[in-house]
């Protein structure tokens, strides 16, 4: 597969303002991180062509990568969705999986059909630093499923893989695009000024400098 793909899925997300830029007033991150930038995948979900051309990428780049699984969990909520599309296109069986169990009924914390020992690809919208896939996962795992393989559309791609949450967990991450596509499309159709630009590239090389940075202007 071409991987001027990766630019094309970024071109649409910035079409259907899945990224949103904020230089003065920075968003913070479901990790916690505070960002002048914020990817918001879930808007995929209306419009109705980009949609069509990014699940035929996404299943794609999933029958070339992982093509052996049995079963897809999304995760709670923005990755139930997705799952459930690319179940349909792979005829393949989903589950959907909680960030807890709930407090009530029979306090399932993974809902549908499953057998032990099945292969799970986890699903999900986007991943920053991966920490918010681990309670999918050890979920999925408690429950004797194996989960080697995570699908998101937007991967950040910025954060230390050696040191991440999620790389003591031994899970593959798959994608369609980052934030080295995102920023080839704004340099390309001069979306945004230099200076704006170049502080996204800050961010991008190193977030943790970024953040201090803006902290000291902020004091300041």
């Amino acid at each position: 597969m071409n991987l001027e793909y990766q630019n094309q899925v970024a071109e649409i997300l910035i079409k259907i303002e899945s990224v949103k830029f904020s230089f003065i007033k920075p968003f913070t991150l479901t990790s916690g991180l505070l960002s002048p930038v914020y990817v918001d995948c879930r808007r995929i979900m209306s419009f109705v062509e980009e949609r069509k051309i990014i699940f035929d990428y996404a299943i794609q780049n999933i029958k070339k990568n992982t093509s052996d699984f049995d079963i897809l969990a999304g995760g709670e909520t923005a990755g139930i969705p997705y799952a459930a599309y690319l179940s349909e296109l792979l005829k393949k069986p989903m589950i959907y999986v909680r960030k807890k169990a709930k407090d009530f009924g029979k306090n399932q914390q993974i809902e549908g059909c499953f057998k032990e020992n099945q292969k799970v690809i986890l699903i999900e919208d986007l991943a920053t630093d991966g920490g918010s896939k681990i309670a999918f996962i050890e979920a999925l795992r408690n429950a004797n499923l194996r989960v080697t393989d995570i699908f998101v559309i937007f991967f950040y791609d910025i954060f230390d893989k050696a040191n991440s949450p999620i790389a003591a967990l031994n899970v593959k991450m798959h994608y369609l695009c980052t934030w080295k596509n995102i920023i080839n499309i704004i340099q390309e159709k001069k979306l945004y000024s230099d200076l704006e630009i170049n502080s996204l590239q800050i961010f991008l090389d190193d977030p943790e400098k970024w953040r201090r940075k803006y902290e000291g202007n902020s004091i300041n």
